[in-house]
């Protein structure tokens, strides 16, 4: 007997019918990451920033960061001919974070400012950028910048993890590395000029 396979793709109308922006934002909300604050200088020259949590290392050479701001942030609106600074949040950090969430501190968060450049004190790491390319991501911006400077301080990172703030926890087991399996330099491929076709 031959089965015949009636399942059809699904179109466009079924699949937005198959979740909310909710459901969406909870499984985003199950890669856990880190926490960073992205600042610059109006065309005033006042240190601004945003906190943002969607940042992703792009490349090593040439040294590109990205990070992904809501459309109409105002953040994005300086960054496309600024340098900026991704300031990588310590877990000592929160309230800094919550500040530039829309929810102010005590006092005012620590900056220094070189090379117009506006950086936040006591990062967990701190990489100062020149723009590079930014693009379309529907509701939000993808930026990405140059690394032309950066700093990696000996202190834990604050991590996001489905809507709240968290610190790291014990190592899991397995052994870390270096690079990711598919790098030339460390990984599968070390060593090899040529492959041979199986």
């Amino acid at each position: 007997m031959n089965a015949t396979n009636t399942a059809q793709a699904p179109t466009e109308e079924s699949l937005e019918n198959t979740f909310t922006s909710r459901d969406l934002r909870k499984a985003f909300g199950k890669f856990g990451t880190g926490v960073t604050v992205v600042t610059c200088q109006t065309p005033e020259g006042t240190p601004h920033g945003a906190t943002v949590n969607a940042f992703t290392a792009v490349s090593l050479d040439p040294p590109l960061a990205q990070v992904t701001l809501i459309r109409g942030n105002k953040a994005g609106q300086y960054l496309e001919d600024s340098p900026f600074a991704i300031n990588i949040m310590s877990v000592n950090q929160l309230d800094v974070c919550l500040n530039f969430a829309g929810k102010p501190m005590k006092g005012s968060p620590a900056w220094r400012c070189e090379d117009g450049i506006p950086v936040l004190e006591g990062n967990a790491a701190t990489l100062e950028c020149k723009p590079w390319r930014i693009y379309d991501g529907g509701d939000h911006l993808i930026v990405i910048g140059e690394v032309i400077a950066l700093e990696v301080n000996d202190v834990e990172p604050l991590l996001f993890v489905s809507g709240k703030f968290r610190e790291a926890g014990r190592f899991a087991q397995g052994a870390p590395w270096d690079a990711s399996g598919d790098s030339l330099a460390l990984g599968w491929f070390e060593g090899s000029t040529s492959f041979d076709a199986l």
